[in-house]
């Protein structure tokens, strides 16, 4: 429980590049934007990406972006809002240089969920999920295609949910 004694929705993180984006060329993908929005927003989906945040926040997630790329708050937002998708939460490389790493003479790592109390993050680097275990953070590795990416990821929350009671059901 939170301060107030109010249970608090559990947070799942995306990793940005090779997670939701990903080439046409390796992965199966959302059909592109429209003409012309395709020119600005040039990324591509991952296959089922509308499908399974929706499908999370059904599930009473808060679906956050934690990248370390540097496109603005306001580019993603604008991107997944033509797919249909509204994050609860965006960090991006600016956002987690002035409120995580700020002036610590430590470089911490590029990412840092619980400091955002995200307790599930998807990305598709080994060494962030090395770093899960050593910070204090729940990880799930998608790195390769997988057609059943958004049901291992589902499954994941729900196990890291039901060990906690301090998130609502």
């Amino acid at each position: 429980m939170n301060h107030d004694n109010t249970p608090k929705k559990m947070r799942v993180s995306f990793d940005l590049d090779e997670v939701l984006f990903v080439s046409a060329n390796t992965h199966k993908t959302e059909p592109p934007l429209p003409f012309p929005l395709r020119n600005i927003y040039k990324e591509r989906l991952r296959l089922g990406t509308p499908q399974l945040i929706n499908r999370l926040q059904e599930l009473d997630y808060e679906v956050w972006v934690y990248t370390s790329s540097f496109r603005s708050e306001g580019y993603i937002k604008r991107l997944f809002r033509l797919y249909g998708i509204k994050f609860d939460g965006i960090v991006n490389g600016n956002r987690h240089l002035k409120e995580v790493q700020r002036d610590n003479p430590t470089i911490l790592p590029q990412k840092v969920p619980t400091f955002y109390r995200i307790s599930l993050h998807i990305d598709d680097e080994s060494i962030i999920c090395t770093y899960g275990r050593e910070y204090g953070f729940n990880t799930y590795q998608l790195d390769a295609p997988d057609d059943e990416w958004a049901e291992k990821i589902i499954k994941r929350a729900e196990e890291i949910r039901n060990r906690s009671d301090e998130f609502v059901k």
